[in-house]
């Protein structure tokens, strides 16, 4: 059996929230939809609760979503497509990369 240690490191999700904004039901459903996209090809998605109207996602050290900086919250299509990109350029996402 291998010890989680010994593994290949894989990307950490990361999802700073405002607790005071009351967005951990946002928070928490956008790490729902990364893990039933990314499931084990990441190490974990984290919800890590701060105050300031902070939305803030990062894929290990880089950000990739700030709600101040890129104008509010990021929809699904967009958030996937940014995590894949950080982690496996050339995935193909299915149905979300295709033009409607």
């Amino acid at each position: 059996m291998t010890s989680i240690s010994s593994r290949t490191p894989k990307p950490r999700i990361t999802i700073r929230y405002c607790t005071l904004c009351q967005w951990l039901l946002r928070a928490g459903w956008m790490a729902q939809e990364l893990l039933s996209t990314f499931g084990t090809d990441v190490q974990e998605v984290a919800l890590l609760p701060d105050t300031g109207g902070i939305f803030q996602i990062y894929c290990d050290e880089t950000l990739i979503w700030d709600r101040a900086t890129d104008g509010g919250f990021p929809d699904v299509k967009t958030l996937k497509q940014r995590v894949r990109d950080c982690i496996d350029p050339a995935r193909d996402l299915g149905h979300i990369d295709r033009n409607s």
